[in-house]
């Protein structure tokens, strides 16, 4: 490749890391300083999940490496089984291919699975999204170790920044450039109301909710009880189209995918989505009434339109609050009362805690000052 200086490798395994991913993408495809060779594992290579490796085709990425790790169900066997699973295949993937750097984003236990595979192989691992805590899910865990055992590290806040240097001891190779995300939001031209509409056959002109509620993995037992105290809060959102995302390959997701689906076949203002795509996702962020559940994109993403968040619960716990989030308990009265507090809450003000969306130049420029 002509002018080719570095190898980088980038590791995906699910629609919603791939999405934050995409600008850097886009700038290590173009600039011909660097070799792109995308990693793609995990829920991308299921049908059940979407198939979503084709969105990254149809984004005009070509994926040279695809390893089959998904998990066969959503108990703590089977995600435990899942995560040794993942090992063995990146183990014989690491001994054949070498990369200068290795990307790695977030929290998700199938990258740490993958990263601990390379670590053995002195493999340099650029960590995006470090220092985060969600202290209701295992990932704070994954997130934390995935530190540990990276070379580089691209945080989203100075907060953030500062509790990486705290985790692995130094200050050496941590940056603060902000979050990929706003480069998504800045750049990205929009699916328009008739747009969304005729792909998706969702009329965002309606009063909409968006919706994405992951199982906390702290505390298992409690989730059928959350997602039921959920449902109960929407059976009484009747003014309101409930637009209505499908969990991840979480343990007791299924369980929780099962609920929705069966609340969404008998309320007809509710309607359930398996994946958006990224452009769908946040077209449909950006023209919702506002958001609610337990996904880190009430963070990050909400903070960029703004959009109100009621985020639910201790999934998140530890992340960086701004003004748009409003946190109550998994109960349906305290659901209730939050939908109504938005209903007469001011217009929310900007807000640039998450940098000014220039991430992914940043990260190129950082790269190519190292001698690697």
């Amino acid at each position: 490749m002509a002018g080719y200086s570095m190898k980088i490798g980038v590791l995906t395994s699910s629609r919603a890391e791939y999405g934050i991913y995409y600008p850097l993408l886009q700038r290590l495809k173009n600039d011909p300083f660097f070799e792109l060779e995308i990693i793609a594992f995990g829920t991308h290579l299921s049908v059940e999940h979407g198939y979503t490796i084709n969105q990254i085709l149809a984004d005009g990425f070509e994926v040279p490496h695809k390893l089959e790790t998904v998990p066969k169900g959503d108990t703590s066997f089977d995600i435990s089984s899942s995560m040794g699973l993942t090992i063995e295949r990146f183990a014989a993937f690491w001994s054949k291919h070498s990369f200068d750097v290795v990307f790695a984003l977030g929290d998700r236990y199938e990258m740490f699975a993958a990263v601990s595979a390379a670590f053995p192989f002195n493999i340099k691992i650029a960590h995006i999204s470090g220092g985060e805590t969600t202290l209701g899910a295992i990932d704070n865990a994954y997130r934390h170790a995935i530190s540990l055992m990276s070379t580089y590290h691209f945080a989203s806040t100075d907060v953030y920044k500062n509790r990486v240097i705290e985790i692995i001891g130094s200050d050496e190779n941590v940056y603060n450039v902000g979050a990929l995300n706003i480069e998504n939001f800045i750049q990205q031209k929009y699916l328009s109301i008739d747009a969304f509409k005729e792909r998706f056959n969702i009329d965002l002109s309606l009063p909409s909710i968006l919706i994405t509620f992951h199982p906390e993995t702290i505390a298992l037992d409690k989730n059928v009880v959350y997602v039921e105290e959920l449902i109960k809060a929407l059976e009484q959102c009747n003014a309101y189209q409930l637009i209505i995302t499908m969990p991840n390959a979480d343990t007791m997701g299924n369980v929780i995918r099962a609920k929705l689906n069966e609340f969404i076949a008998v309320h007809k203002n509710a309607i359930g989505v398996e994946s958006f795509g990224m452009l769908g996702y946040i077209s449909c962020m950006k023209y919702c009434a506002f958001m609610l559940g337990n996904t880190s994109s009430g963070f990050v993403e909400a903070s960029f339109f703004p959009k109100y968040v009621i985020n639910l619960g201790d999934r998140q716990k530890g992340r960086l609050l701004t003004p748009n989030i409003i946190t109550v308990p998994i109960e349906k009265e305290a659901i209730l009362a939050a939908v109504k507090k938005i209903q007469s809450a001011p217009q929310l003000s900007n807000i640039f805690e998450y940098g000014k969306g220039d991430a992914s130049e940043q990260i190129c420029q950082i790269l190519k000052s190292k001698n690697i």
